[in-house]
């Protein structure tokens, strides 16, 4: 006769159920040690584009961090893998973390965020890694000036706003790059339209793919491509719902602004 041994060990599914309708601390646990391959994955990963007077340590409680954020925002709802949305929450948990400890200026980082997207669409487009040099040539910069964009991106060194970086046509300082406040934001435009409340509303009535890739891109502050990739869609498709959902909210709201004697 074999006995079954009983076991009150829990399964997978039974830790979900008790951080997700009950945000039991032990579960919390267990998940995040479950999905600790996650951060170390991104921290070797990361590890190589930082300083050296970046430590390990500072990574991998940035890391911690952003898996925590994951668990704490994760939407079972919207049927996404755990494991692929985790890993972008780390990787931006890691990027928010050092960018904070180092204050360079905005218009510096979108020069970094720029570069960034040029190489998340070469390989795109490509399908493979790509080079510095070939970067550079699709920007117009010269290699020395992505590097060095680059590296101060990561960067945990404060500078200053006269330090000199080496651009193509010469040096320039830090404050060179300072962020133009008269340059209009298309989504600065829409919140000055109509209130946040009147915003919330038009969004409700998006598709709900629509309203997805606009909670993404906006509130989870996810590229494009990252969106796709959660998505199972090409970079191209979701720029296309991305522009689609911005027109009908923008032409929504100028209409409820003529309406109301504001246009």
């Amino acid at each position: 006769m074999t006995v079954i041994p009983q076991t009150n060990e829990k399964n997978e599914n039974d830790y979900w159920d008790l951080w997700l309708n009950h945000r039991d601390p032990d579960a919390a646990n267990h998940l995040i040690k479950r999905y600790e391959s996650i951060i170390r994955f991104q921290v070797k990963r990361m590890r190589g584009s930082v300083p050296k007077t970046v430590t390990t340590d500072e990574l991998m409680s940035y890391a911690y961090a952003g898996l925590y954020d994951a668990l704490l925002k994760f939407d079972v709802s919207r049927h996404l893998k755990f494991d692929t949305y985790a890993s972008i929450r780390v990787k931006g948990a890691i990027i928010d973390g050092l960018r904070r400890d180092d204050p360079l200026p905005r218009s510096l980082r979108a020069k970094t965020k720029k570069i960034e997207k040029a190489i998340e669409d070469l390989e795109q487009k490509w399908g493979r890694e790509v080079t510095t040099e070939e970067v550079a040539f699709a920007l117009g910069m010269s290699i020395d000036e992505v590097e060095k964009i680059l590296s101060n991106g990561y960067s945990g060194t404060v500078l200053s706003l006269d330090e000199a970086i080496d651009a193509e046509n010469g040096p320039e300082s830090v404050g060179s790059f300072i962020e133009d406040k008269k340059s209009v934001n298309p989504m600065d435009f829409l919140l000055k339209v109509e209130t946040i409340d009147q915003l919330a509303q038009e969004i409700a009535k998006l598709t709900e793919k629509e309203q997805l890739v606009i909670s993404l891109f906006y509130h989870e502050e996810l590229t494009l491509s990252e969106i796709g990739r959660i998505l199972g869609l090409s970079t191209s498709r979701v720029s296309q719902i991305h522009s689609k959902a911005l027109g009908k909210l923008k032409a929504r709201l100028e209409k409820d602004a003529v309406s109301e004697g504001r246009l």
